[in-house]
């Protein structure tokens, strides 16, 4: 019997997001404002402002990635500073997200190793995780799989679909930052 194609795990190529990656990157985003919680974004943003706040990541020194399956972007990606405050220069947010086609096959772990080790690379000592949805038991078991840590939940903080949905957020030391 074959095995059931949500059990098969595919290599991905991991590597730096280039400017010809935006439509896909922002077809895929799209698709988590459209249909979850997993971002507050109401309305997709188009592949010009995707554009835009990648230029914004890689303005600072911070990686943006791709995750390539068979020439197309099956994943993405990126850290960006945690809070706009010159305190917090050493925190970045960590944001992933995956095509659903490709879910559950490893691209996120990938994607999200390769994003801590070019986040220590640039100095950082903390990346956090603010997850959509405390029932996003995806995006929990990844951080949790990849050390982070639960630091709390932020009850009721976003209103999507016509619900109140809360935050996890969760902590992991990067380099020295432990």
């Amino acid at each position: 019997m074959a095995p059931d194609a949500s059990s098969i795990r595919i290599t991905g190529v991991v590597r730096a997001a280039r400017e010809a990656d935006v439509a896909e990157i922002a077809a895929i985003y799209g698709h988590y404002v459209r249909t979850s919680v997993a971002t507050f974004e109401t309305d997709a943003p188009d592949a010009d402002e995707i554009g835009r706040r990648r230029q914004g990541v890689l303005a600072r020194g911070l990686p943006y990635l791709v995750a390539e399956v068979a020439g197309s972007v099956a994943g993405y990606a990126y850290a960006a500073q945690y809070r706009p405050r010159p305190a917090y220069r050493f925190t970045v947010e960590n944001s992933v997200y995956i095509n659903p086609d490709h879910a559950r096959k490893g691209l996120g772990r990938l994607l999200m190793l390769e994003l801590i080790t070019g986040c220590e690379a640039a100095g950082c000592r903390q990346m956090i995780a603010v997850i959509g949805g405390a029932d996003n038991a995806g995006s929990i078991g990844l951080h949790e799989a990849l050390g982070f840590r639960h630091v709390g939940v932020l009850r009721q903080v976003g209103f999507k679909f016509g619900c109140w949905v809360d935050t996890v957020v969760m902590q992991r030391p990067l380099g020295a930052g432990a």
